[in-house]
């Protein structure tokens, strides 16, 4: 839109509170509250900034919603900014994306780490650092034996898992423990994730230090590590926090920038005592424009008002916000004032210290690498944060399967995870082509509950990616495919190969997905092969050709199993006496 054309529906626009759309056909680009609608968006016929420029180049259309109150504009401004995620507004990532720690509610809870919990657990996070995560919780489990099996395993034990000897747990499921003193390891579980540090660290500190009399250096150095780890997982939460008279709940906000990436910290006091911490990312599209700058009173002030609103919108606010500088929103100024919130900028004593606390926090995410960002600059894609990885497996031939893994942000979204069994054919060619072709179709008929992907990276080379586009091509699915083969770590794509340093971020997210996809294919593959030949194989007159009777007469092991002695004898080559063998042997 130029000039005239915002002035000219501007003119039409009343002069009420409300939130505005600038539109890209169907596309949201921008969304802004105002208090006066006319006024705020006659103002954009003069953009002050190259980032409102290239939003009004890109603009065909202006769409309003007048509201009764400024403090309901500012609420649904939130809403939109969610809904859409406008590219040209700072927008909050979604807090799901970290990882947490969840301990299920059951007769023996199971302790895992998810972004998705149960309503019904208890749980701690979210966290920021997964790879510290799970270093405490392999840590939890191998000093109080708490379960990491799915309640659908845990159910109808008749003898411990692997886990049980491994001294990961202590299997509630066969009352290897019993389920009272099982409660009692779960609670030492739960009060140091609750903050006492001390649960887990004097446990691993008397391990370490046997370690070392017993000259058992590696050992030793290993449970150090840990020890370190641990105690450095709930960081310096220990201090305690002042609240003026009658505040209950305190929240500390710390911000930090580089170029487009924000980074909010966020402190939780609660009667005095520091109980949560958390780091949550924005993208600040315009921030490393000093117009821009200069258009919001500073980078830091637009960062906390967009942080504010859309994080509270939908969470309790606290009785006051410590803020290491003024946000100069006044609408959101008049809306916490309304909610009863006192917002202060400390300048010393114990609240500034703990302003600086939260800065630091914000400045230890902050600058980290972009894999996914860098990636899709590398590829001149418009985004990677969506990965699916594809990987087939099989023996000659026998018990192919495929695998379809999900990264999502850089790091595996297990619960999009899926596999497929394949036409038993001896041609990774023809395999990939059927794994595709299945994923494609389930897409683009509506079938697939995921949303769709921004890449998709095959485990291979040229064949595979052809294999793999023509499946796509037929279809008619529309999304990037990559390849990356193995031995040379070639990145190849339709159009060209490319060779990334071997530190490359980027490239080693690609290997991730590789990885993973083959990972998940082998293990299933596995599982197929395996449930074949150690049941049926075995079996004394049950050869190849009569198992294919068998699983082709049947369909599964599982029906096999089912099958009365008549049904048995019905298949040819299985007689009275291999019938009551296999009903005897499954």
């Amino acid at each position: 839109m130029n000039a005239e054309g915002v002035r000219e529906r501007a003119q039409s626009l009343p002069r009420e509170p409300g939130v505005y759309q600038f539109r890209d056909g169907t596309t949201t680009l921008y969304v802004g509250k105002a208090v006066d609608l006319r006024s705020r968006v006659r103002s954009y016929a003069d953009p002050r900034s190259a980032r409102i420029r290239r939003m009004l180049d890109r603009a065909d259309g202006i769409e309003i919603a007048v509201t009764d109150t400024e403090t309901q504009a500012l609420l649904l401004e939130a809403n939109l900014i969610k809904r859409h995620q406008p590219r040209y507004n700072v927008r909050l990532k979604d807090d799901k994306s970290y990882p947490m720690i969840q301990v299920t509610d059951h007769e023996a809870p199971q302790i895992e780490i998810t972004r998705d919990p149960d309503e019904s657990a208890t749980v701690f996070g979210p966290y920021t650092n997964k790879g510290q995560v799970e270093t405490v919780v392999k840590a939890l489990r191998e000093t109080y034996g708490l379960r990491g099996c799915s309640d659908h395993k845990y159910a109808n034990r008749d003898r411990p898992c692997l886990d049980y000897e491994m001294g990961l747990c202590t299997a509630p499921c066969t009352r290897e423990i019993d389920l009272a003193s099982y409660a009692e390891d779960v609670t030492a579980v739960e009060r140091f994730l609750e903050g006492e540090t001390g649960v887990l660290a004097d446990p691993l500190r008397r391990e370490m230090e046997a370690a070392a009399q017993e000259q058992q250096f590696e050992r030793a150095a290993n449970l150090r590590d840990r020890l370190e780890t641990v105690e450095a997982f709930h960081g310096e939460g220990g201090e305690a926090v002042q609240s003026a008279d009658g505040e209950r709940a305190v929240d500390v906000l710390g911000v930090a920038i580089e170029g487009e990436d924000a980074t909010v910290a966020r402190l939780r006091a609660e009667d005095g005592k520091l109980v949560d911490r958390d780091r949550h990312t924005l993208e600040a599209p315009g921030t490393d424009d000093p117009v821009a700058r200069d258009e919001t009173g500073g980078v830091v002030p637009a960062v906390l008002e967009a942080f504010i609103v859309q994080y509270y919108a939908e969470r309790e606010l606290p009785d006051a916000l410590l803020l290491p500088e003024r946000h100069d929103d006044e609408e959101v100024e008049a809306w916490l004032e309304a909610e009863g919130v006192s917002v202060r900028v400390p300048g010393a004593g114990r609240e500034a210290k703990l302003v600086e606390l939260a800065l630091k926090n914000a400045r230890r995410n902050v600058g980290g690498r972009d894999e996914c960002g860098m990636l899709a600059d590398a590829l001149g894609i418009e985004s990677a944060a969506r990965i699916e990885g594809f990987d087939v497996s099989h023996a000659q031939g026998t018990a192919a399967v495929g695998s379809n893994v999900t990264f999502v942000d850089g790091s595996a979204e297990t619960g999009d995870y899926r596999r497929k069994k394949l036409t038993e054919q001896n041609d990774d060619y023809d395999n990939m082509r059927a794994l595709l072709e299945w994923r494609a179709t389930r897409a683009v008929e509506g079938r697939d509950d995921r949303p769709d992907p921004d890449l998709l990276v095959i485990d291979g080379g040229d064949g595979q990616l052809g294999a793999a586009r023509d499946a796509l091509a037929d279809v008619g699915w529309d999304v990037p495919a990559i390849a990356l083969a193995k031995a040379e770590e070639r990145v190849v794509t339709p159009d060209r190969e490319f060779s990334w340093p071997d530190d490359a971020p980027h490239l080693h997210l690609l290997q991730r997905v590789r990885d993973e996809a083959h990972r998940f294919a082998v293990q299933y593959h596995r599982t197929v092969r395996d449930e074949v030949s150690t049941v049926l194989d075995e079996v004394p007159g049950v050869g190849p050709e009569t198992r294919k009777r068998l699983l082709g007469r049947f369909g599964s092991v599982e029906n096999v199993r089912d099958a009365s002695l008549e049904d048995l004898r019905s298949v040819p080559g299985v007689g009275e006496k291999t019938a009551e063998t296999i009903k005897s042997r499954l």
